[in-house]
């Protein structure tokens, strides 16, 4: 292929599609307004631990990367809930050991990209804020953050893979006359946190788990790192009763530890240096269409749909996106010829045509587990659907497969996990009510529920 390819934003997806589109012959440009984090201190919030799953790994996997990665993974069984007296009580993810989610370091992920891209010939040119686009000329408008220098770049195509702040959605928002554009920011916003490793280096917590003190109005998490430590997220709302605004001293933020995580507690010896260098960050969830013009740019991961991270599937769902572009462009390729380009215009539509409806529906997903997270997983009726669930799921394999399940063990596309997640909760609502042990349900009654209201997941199972 000849077509010259732009992306501007070189956090994940980025990246992983540059690699993809090098192997298919594509001459590939990648811009990144940060410093690279392999020479400099990473700023606060790129440091967050991510939950990669099946949608994830099957791109990594396409791309051939997914075996460089297993060194830098552990592998999460479950939710460990930890009580306020410090009781612990586990959930597992799935119906069997091979259903985990694995905990990644945001950052080690990004360098691993960043180095197969420039392994496989991608040239990536730091400190480059991309401040416009210009669709007519297929310029790309771009500041040196060092230097202050600023040039206009031709390209054939760009593809804005530069996150929810995304510089090539404004400006397709400022060129197309019926750009739709939803922003739903939470009330709450996270604080990062570490629990450093022990005298010995190993976790002080069990590690194959996400650990969750959840609080009903707010909650801390915890993911393992490789290094023996845990990366903490503090939820909290940013105003009001017990919210980032009144943590406005260092013994407040320490009287609020011991009240609702004293178990946590004592292991952060630095808490309050922690707390204090670093900021509190949003959470937005982003909407729109088109994700595209002409043929000429297209949005791509969380530039065209941001979502809440309480599913983790911000970055499978944007791993998604690479596949689902990939496959497309290889069935159009085919089609006209090993020699023809695909035809950008035609691509770029049928790709947002599949991915729109689903990216929607994890993204109201997303934000139903917030909830669920924050105000469920403590409570025993809930603890109790779960285990029904998985019983469902052991009795009907080809039919019941919990919401859970859906979206993170399968490939799946979301809205049917969204649309068949909410029928099953339905059934569960009428086979729970009014018993409290797995003993007393109703077989017959959810025998036939279970072949009136679903249909075989057939090859849509597959994972």
């Amino acid at each position: 292929m000849s077509a010259q390819i732009t992306l501007v934003g070189s956090g994940l997806a980025g990246p992983l599609l540059a690699v993809e589109l090098k192997k298919r012959g594509y001459e590939v440009r990648l811009f990144e307004r940060r410093p690279d984090m392999r020479l400099h201190k990473i700023s606060a919030g790129r440091s967050i631990n991510l939950a990669i799953s099946t949608r994830g790994i099957h791109a990594l996997k396409q791309a051939g990367l997914w075996e460089e990665m297993r060194r830098i993974i552990i592998p999460m069984r479950g939710r460990m809930m930890h009580a306020v007296s410090g009781e612990l009580s586990f959930m597992p993810y799935g119906k069997d050991e091979s259903e985990v989610i694995n905990a990644i370091s945001r950052a080690e992920l990004n360098i691993a990209l960043m180095n197969a891209a420039e392994k496989r010939g991608v040239t990536i040119e730091f400190n480059q804020k991309c401040v416009g686009y210009d669709a007519r000329s297929g310029k790309v408008h771009l500041r040196d953050e060092m230097k202050g220098d600023e040039q206009w770049l031709a390209s054939e195509v760009v593809i804005g893979t530069d996150g929810s702040a995304s510089a090539i959605r404004l400006a397709l928002q400022t060129t197309l006359p019926r750009f739709n554009l939803a922003q739903q920011y939470l009330d709450y916003g996270y604080k990062e946190l570490t629990i450093p490793a022990g005298a010995d280096g190993r976790h002080q917590l069990e590690t194959g788990a996400l650990h969750i003190w959840p609080r009903g109005s707010y909650m801390l998490i915890a993911l393992p790192n490789v290094d023996g430590t845990f990366g903490c997220i503090l939820f909290l709302p940013f105003a009001g009763p017990g919210s980032f605004a009144e943590l406005d001293t260092d013994a407040k933020v320490e009287a609020f530890f011991e009240k609702n995580f004293p178990d946590a507690l004592r292991l952060m010896p630095e808490l309050v240096e922690n707390y204090n260098a670093n900021p509190v960050g949003a959470m937005v969830t982003v909407k729109c269409a088109p994700w595209h013009i002409e043929g000429k740019a297209l949005l791509l991961g969380d530039a065209a749909h941001a979502i809440v991270p309480f599913f983790g599937q911000g970055i499978n769902a944007g791993f998604e996106d690479v596949t689902v572009l990939l496959e497309l462009m290889d069935s159009q390729t085919t089609k006209t010829g090993s020699s023809g380009a695909p035809r950008f215009a035609d691509l770029f539509a049928r790709f947002e045509a599949a991915r729109k409806e689903n990216t929607d529906a994890i993204a109201d997903l997303a934000l139903e587990n917030f909830v669920e997270m924050r105000d469920k997983v403590a409570d025993p009726r809930f603890l109790f659907r779960k285990k029904v669930e998985l019983a469902l799921e052991a009795k009907y394999p080809g039919h019941f497969v919990p919401k859970y399940a859906m979206v993170t063990f399968h490939r799946l596309p979301y809205a049917v996990a969204l649309k068949r997640g909410r029928i099953q909760d339905r059934m569960l609502g009428e086979l729970c009510d009014n018993i409290e042990r797995l003993e007393q349900l109703d077989w017959k009654k959810a025998d036939e529920l279970v072949h009136r209201e679903l249909t075989p997941l057939g090859e849509l199972q597959s994972a």
